[in-house]
C-alpha cells in the first residue's frame, strides 16, 4: 500500500494527505457535538444552557478564520493544519476529567480550543485545494472541492452516529479518550508526511490584510452567514432535543438520525457539480447561487407551516429535514467552489479564511438563537427565524457575479 501510495503524483499524495487529515478530525468534531448536547441534556441542561456550551466553540471560529488566513498564508498551510490537529486532542482531553469538574465555564474554554481546532484544520484543507489545482481547471476545482466538502459532511454525520454510540456505551469519558487517542495518531502522521510550506504566501502578508478588498468576496461572505445561521437556528441544539422531548427517541436513534442526514448531505454535496450542470460542460456562477437559494427559502417555509400547524410532526420533520438538507447541500457546495475560485492565487487562505469567518459568524448565531428561541416560542419559530434568513441569503446572492458560463476543464 505504501509503495502505491509513493507512485502517485506529489499533488496527488497531498490532497489524499490533506483529505484523511480533515475526514478523521471531522469525526470527532461531529461525534464531539453530538456528546455534548445528548450528555448535557441527560445531567439537565436547559436548551439555552446547552447553547451556551457552544458560544465560544462558534466565537473563537469566527476570530481563528479571521486571524487563521493570515497565519496559513505566513506560516504555510501545513503548519496551521498540524495546530488544529493538535488543539482538537488537548480539548477532548480536557473533557475527559472527573464529572465534578465538568462545569459550565471548564467545557466553554474545552470547546473554545475545539472550535480554534476545527477552523485551522477546515480553512487549511480548503485552501491546499487552491495550491494544488492549476488555475485554468476550474471544473477540476470544483470537482475536488466539492468530494472534500461532501465527504467532510458525510464523515461529520458518522461523527454524530459516534458521538452517540459511544456516549451509550462507554459513556462520556471513555469517549473523548478514545477519539484523543485515535488523533493523535493522526497528528503524528501529518508531521511526517505533510509537506512542508503548502500556501505559504510568496509576497509579505500584512496583518490588515486579513480583510478582504474583494467586493464579490464579500458578498459571498455576507451570504454565507445567513446561509449557515439559517440552518444552524433549528439544526443544532432545537431539533436533537424536539426529537427526543417530542418523539420520545432515545441517544442512539438521535444520533443516528441526524448521522444518516449529515451523511446523505454529504454525498449530495459531492455529486453537486453534476446537479449543477458540470455533466453540460459549465461551471456554476452567482446566477446560480440566488436560484438555489430561492428554493431552500420555499422548502424551509412549507415546512414551518407544517410544524406550526402540527400536521403529522414526524413525516414532517423527517421528510422536510431530507428534502432541506439535500438542496442545503448543493448551496453550501456551490458557495465553497465560488470562494476558491473567486480567492487569489497568491496567500488563498487569506480570502477564505475571511469568508469561512463569516461561515462561523453564523454558525455562532444560529447556535445561540436556536437554544433561545426554541426554549421560548417551540421548533416551529427557529424554523420561521431559519426562512427568514434564507431570504436575505437569496436577497444577498442578487448581487454576486453572473458570468457567462464557462467550458469545464477537468
Amino acid at each position: 500500500m505504501l509503495a502505491a501510495f509513493s507512485n502517485l503524483s506529489k499533488d496527488v499524495r497531498q490532497y489524499m494527505l490533506v483529505t484523511f487529515n480533515y475526514w478523521n478530525f471531522t469525526v470527532t468534531d461531529g461525534a464531539l457535538r453530538m456528546l455534548v448536547v445528548l450528555h448535557f441534556h441527560q445531567l439537565g441542561y436547559t436548551p439555552l444552557q446547552i447553547a451556551s456550551l457552544f458560544l465560544f466553540y462558534e466565537f473563537f471560529g469566527v476570530v481563528t478564520n479571521l486571524i487563521g488566513g493570515w497565519l496559513g498564508a505566513k506560516l504555510g498551510l501545513n503548519r496551521t493544519m498540524n495546530i488544529g490537529l493538535a488543539m482538537q486532542v488537548v480539548a477532548l482531553l480536557m473533557l475527559a476529567v472527573p464529572s465534578v469538574y465538568l462545569t459550565v465555564p471548564w467545557v466553554m474554554l474545552a470547546q473554545a480550543l475545539s472550535g480554534i481546532a476545527k477552523d485551522l484544520n477546515k480553512m487549511s484543507a480548503k485552501s491546499a485545494i487552491k495550491t494544488l489545482v492549476p488555475g485554468d481547471r476550474q471544473g477540476a476545482l470544483y470537482k475536488w472541492i466539492a468530494i472534500l466538502t461532501g465527504s467532510k459532511n458525510a464523515l461529520k454525520g458518522a461523527g454524530f452516529f459516534v458521538g452517540g454510540l459511544l456516549l451509550a456505551t462507554i459513556g462520556f469519558k471513555g469517549a473523548v479518550i478514545t477519539m484523543a487517542a485515535v488523533l493523535f495518531v493522526v497528528l503524528v502522521m501529518s508531521l511526517t508526511w505533510l509537506e512542508k510550506d503548502m500556501g505559504k504566501a510568496k509576497a509579505k502578508i500584512k496583518f490588515s490584510h486579513i480583510f478582504s478588498k474583494s467586493s464579490s468576496i464579500n458578498i459571498l461572505s455576507a451570504a454565507r452567514m445567513f446561509l449557515f445561521g439559517a440552518r444552524d437556528v433549528w439544526f443544532v441544539v432545537a431539533l436533537p432535543i424536539y426529537m427526543g422531548q417530542v418523539f420520545g427517541w432515545d441517544h442512539t436513534l438521535v444520533g443516528g438520525f441526524l448521522a444518516l442526514w449529515v451523511i446523505g448531505y454529504g454525498f449530495v454535496q459531492g455529486f453537486a457539480p453534476r446537479i449543477t450542470g458540470k455533466a453540460r460542460g459549465v461551471v456554476p456562477d452567482g446566477k446560480a447561487a440566488l436560484g438555489w437559494a430561492g428554493l431552500l427559502s420555499v422548502i424551509t417555509a412549507v415546512v414551518a407551516l407544517g410544524v406550526q400547524t402540527g400536521w403529522q410532526p414526524e413525516i414532517t420533520i423527517v421528510v422536510g429535514l431530507l428534502i432541506f438538507g439535500a438542496v442545503f447541500a448543493v448551496n453550501s457546495s456551490l458557495h465553497s467552489y465560488l470562494i476558491v475560485s473567486y480567492a487569489k492565487d497568491d496567500g488563498v487562505s487569506l480570502d477564505v479564511g475571511f469568508y469561512y469567518m463569516a461561515n462561523a459568524m453564523g454558525r455562532l448565531i444560529g447556535t445561540i438563537l436556536s437554544g433561545l428561541i426554541y426554549q421560548s416560542s417551540g421548533l416551529a419559530a427557529c424554523l420561521w427565524v431559519s426562512f427568514a434568513f434564507l431570504v436575505i441569503t437569496t436577497l444577498i446572492s442578487i448581487r454576486l457575479p453572473a458570468h457567462l458560463k464557462t467550458q469545464v476543464v477537468s
